[in-house]
């Protein structure tokens, strides 16, 4: 049951995550924003369901098992994703879309990080799949995350520079 509840949530929540970022495209877009790195954005919709698909399937070989500490430490990481998300506001997708004029983000857990976000993402892709006893999907999908950031950084911070930010408070 415990592998079908943690889908069910992850699920749910990339769903919720989906429309956020839909409205907050279309209010990037009204402004005149300009999208980078459309060229990889599909391998996000590859490897997100393909990492869910995977930690159920292993979950459940290994009989569904349910691990507190990585339960906690997932919960724990919702908390700073949404404080990303907040941090953020409008600013925050899934897309990397720079609005002309706008302003870089530098408060909240951007003081100490220049992509929370990602380390959020990275993180919860390795622990989310712990909580089910999934290791090996924790494994293979954080790999296949760290590669795919290998790509998705630089096009972002390439982005970022294209315009001049001015930083607030």
């Amino acid at each position: 049951m415990s592998v079908w509840l943690l889908l069910g949530v992850v699920a749910a929540q990339r769903l919720l995550e989906l429309r956020v970022a839909r409205r907050n495209e279309a209010w990037a877009r009204a402004r005149g924003a300009v999208e980078y790195g459309r060229g990889h954005y599909w391998m996000f919709f590859v490897l997100h369901p393909a990492w869910m698909l995977s930690f159920a399937l292993e979950g459940r070989s290994r009989g569904a098992p349910f691990y507190v500490l990585p339960a906690v430490g997932y919960l724990l990481l919702q908390a700073a994703r949404y404080w990303v998300i907040a941090s953020l506001g409008p600013y925050w997708n899934t897309r990397v879309l720079i609005v002309p004029g706008g302003e870089r983000v530098r408060h909240g857990p951007f003081r100490w990080l220049k992509h929370p976000n990602y380390v959020v993402v990275a993180l919860e892709l390795m622990v989310a799949p712990l909580v089910v006893g999934a290791w090996k999907t924790a494994l293979v999908f954080a790999l296949l995350n760290a590669l795919l950031m290998r790509v998705r950084i630089p096009v972002e911070e390439r982005a970022l520079a294209q315009y001049a930010l001015r930083p607030n408070r």
